[in-house]
């Protein structure tokens, strides 16, 4: 095994195994590097809309990750209130297909067709401690491996794809750009024989302040996650003493009357609840001499409008991409890292706002309202409201059509 390399990615998970894969194919020596074992999980909601299957079909993963019977959807239910929004997400170049496929499965899918690309080295169990300096740039990692010994490794550049609290971005002192708490604590857990009526697919609700979320996945079971203001500390106390009873009771006080409250009523928990309460939607500086960032490492936002998943595969791709353009990559740090920070914003930061939007424990205004009710009553202004999340509209288009139905 080497000690030196062209990349170090810590983190093997879709950020990370995307761009080793990436960058293997542009040629470069890669060292990928995770804590964790696999196949482990991780807390996730695991969306992909359609436009992102396409980027994992470029991939060569797609075929595979279908092989594991996970269903493939294309429609969305929405609820805001009193406003319900059914209908399909519209294609992007041809594709129609959504997928929701746990990270048990994707996670390690990803990595071992990663670790099969020529110049790809795969270490799992490693936990990095320390980046190796030299002068102000960064050269390389510290850590310990599966067995407790203390291992070096060096490379031009040490990528960040450790996640939401990523230990490179701590380490390299990154400096945030945005940070906008939640007001509200998060649950996800998985149900069997939870039933929806009609074509499967995805159902979103936001009911008296609070928000529910349902996917179907793997294993035939549905993921489902749900959103409670932290300052509701009866209903966060009965999470954390019994969460699945805190999860029946707050959807037949909150939602009663949907077909989510049917769906549940007829399920089981079929694993263990996980919570999360309160997270940063965060923009950081995304790279410095030496060191960059990736998927939540760089960029986190609320995990109700589901664009977690696609970030990380488009930053992964960007970031290869933007790397192979320089050959001299030590004395082109800052052209490098405005280059990578403009094109991710650009790409990205529209939809980082709107789920800043649902972060903030507000009613919806009348203003908000209105418009889910003229979507509502507008059947040919669904494609466009949905495609708002599979990017195949941009937020301002869908304005544009909205206002043409109001004059």
């Amino acid at each position: 095994m080497n000690d030196t390399y062209d990349v170090i990615i810590v983190g093997a998970r879709l950020a990370g195994s995307t761009l080793a894969y990436e960058l293997s194919k542009r040629g470069f020596g890669v060292l990928l590097l995770d804590r964790a074992e696999f196949p482990s999980d991780t807390l996730s909601t695991h969306n992909f809309f359609n436009n992102s299957l396409l980027m994992l079909k470029d991939m060569g993963v797609l075929d595979k990750l279908l092989e594991t019977n996970t269903p493939v959807y294309r429609r969305a239910k929405i609820e805001f209130e009193d406003a319900v929004i059914d209908g399909r997400f519209p294609e992007v170049d041809g594709e129609t297909r959504c997928l929701c496929i746990r990270r048990t499965h994707l996670d390690g899918i990803l990595l071992e067709h990663a670790r099969s690309q020529a110049g790809v080295t795969v270490m799992e169990g490693f936990k990095v401690s320390q980046l190796v300096m030299e002068g102000d740039t960064v050269a390389g990692v510290i850590g310990q491996n599966r067995s407790g010994n203390r291992q070096e490794y060096r490379a031009k550049l040490v990528v960040g794809a450790d996640g939401r609290l990523s230990a490179v971005r701590r380490l390299a002192n990154s400096e945030r750009l945005i940070g906008v708490p939640t007001g509200y604590a998060s649950y996800v857990c998985y149900l069997s024989n939870y039933k929806q009526e009609g074509e499967i697919g995805l159902e979103f609700y936001r009911k008296n302040g609070n928000y529910a979320i349902v996917f179907p996945t793997s294993d035939n079971l549905y993921v489902f996650g749900t959103m409670f203001p932290m300052d509701d500390k009866r209903t966060l106390e009965r999470f954390q003493t019994d969460a699945e009873a805190g999860i029946r009771e707050l959807i037949d006080r909150d939602f009663a009357g949907t077909t989510l409250q049917q769906g549940l009523a007829h399920s089981k928990v079929a694993e263990h609840v996980k919570g999360l309460h309160g997270y940063d939607n965060h923009w950081y500086r995304g790279m410095g001499k030496g060191w960059a960032l990736v998927g939540d490492a760089i960029c986190f936002k609320d995990p109700t409008i589901g664009q977690g998943m696609h970030d990380a595969l488009f930053g992964a791709r960007l970031l290869a991409e933007i790397l192979a353009g320089k050959d001299d990559w030590n004395g082109s740090w800052d052209e490098l890292a405005v280059t990578y920070q403009q094109e991710m914003e650009r790409k990205l930061m529209s939809r980082f706002h709107l789920g800043c939007q649902f972060s903030v424990n507000v009613p919806f205004t009348e203003e908000q309202m209105a418009v889910y009710r003229l979507v509502e009553a507008n059947p040919d202004l669904i494609p466009p409201f949905f495609g708002i999340y599979n990017y195949a509209f941009e937020l301002e288009d869908f304005q544009a059509l909205a206002m043409k139905k109001l004059s």
